[in-house]
């Protein structure tokens, strides 16, 4: 016999948080957080992103943390693996 295991999952809302492309030469407003303020984007590779402050010209180079934020509803949670 052929059994299959099905298990039903329940929607939920769910915030969906996916890598924002920044691209060299964007300007970026951050509204919190200790990197609160205005940057230039002057820098970008698959892992880090180097920002410059507008004002003191001060260059930093971080960890890619830019996210764009989703908020949906109806949304099945946990998701499996693709």
């Amino acid at each position: 016999m052929n059994f299959q295991l099905v298990i039903k999952m329940k929607k939920h809302e769910v915030i969906v948080f996916k890598p924002y492309p920044v691209k060299v030469g964007q300007k970026l407003h951050i509204d919190g957080g200790v990197r609160k303020g205005d940057w230039e984007v002057i820098g970008v590779s698959d892992t880090k992103v180097k920002l410059r402050c507008p004002v003191s010209f001060r260059e930093f180079e971080w960890n890619r943390f830019c996210y764009f934020v989703e908020e949906r509803s109806g949304v099945v949670w946990p998701q499996e693996k693709e």
